[in-house]
């Protein structure tokens, strides 16, 4: 006869999974600040942190949360007027101002892990658009992470850019998974309730 609270304690560390194995994201918003560069790479300042969601597992907070900058490594192939590709490297950092919980302080701060691709676009209406992708890695609250993608987007109107531009918006999604010592303590879990499970079937 299998023991009741056996069997409930058999069901939550089966649910277990869903929480530990479950990847989870948090995202950033920023908006406004200066986009400016050469060959020797871009940079951003004066990038207001507009919103805030899935940080601790929270909500999505929106306001004045601080700011948001980075640099770029050097210019490899293209050019900044016509669009291409910037080294890795340089650095990229969230910080907040500690409105609605938020930490007052730095929330990210990583470098660009490989190429920065650089892209133009012509719209509809004439006016150039410029987007700055690429993948971070860095720590998110002090914990490591590599799950990182950032795009930030601007508008030149009908000229090309010519070393500053303001910054229309910048969107950075981290994904958080489960560190490996984590996985170990949840698998050697599961090992020792399998131990008690088939010592109890025995008796």
């Amino acid at each position: 006869m299998f023991p009741k609270k056996l069997f409930l304690l058999t069901v939550v560390v089966l649910m277990l999974p869903i929480a530990v194995f479950a990847n989870s994201s948090v995202s950033f918003t920023n908006v406004g600040g200066t986009l400016s560069g050469t060959n020797s790479g871009l940079s951003l300042s004066g990038s207001t942190l507009a919103s805030v969601n899935g940080l601790n597992g929270g909500g999505l907070i929106t306001g004045n949360l601080g700011t948001v900058t980075l640099s770029t490594g050097a210019l490899v192939s293209g050019s900044l007027a016509m669009g291409g590709t910037l080294a890795g490297g340089g650095t990229f950092t969230i910080t907040g101002n500690g409105t609605d919980g938020l930490p007052n302080g730095v929330i990210f701060s990583g470098t660009f892990n490989g190429p920065v691709t650089w892209s133009l676009i012509t719209l509809s209406d004439g006016t150039h658009q410029y987007t700055l992708t690429g993948v971070l890695v860095g720590s998110l609250l002090g914990a490591s992470t590599n799950g990182v993608t950032t795009q930030l987007t601007v508008n030149t109107g009908t000229g090309f850019f010519n070393g500053s531009v303001t910054l229309g918006s910048g969107d950075t999604n981290i994904q958080t998974v489960p560190e490996p010592g984590s996985l170990s303590l949840f698998g050697a879990g599961i090992l020792s309730l399998a131990g008690i499970v088939r010592r109890k079937g025995k008796r």
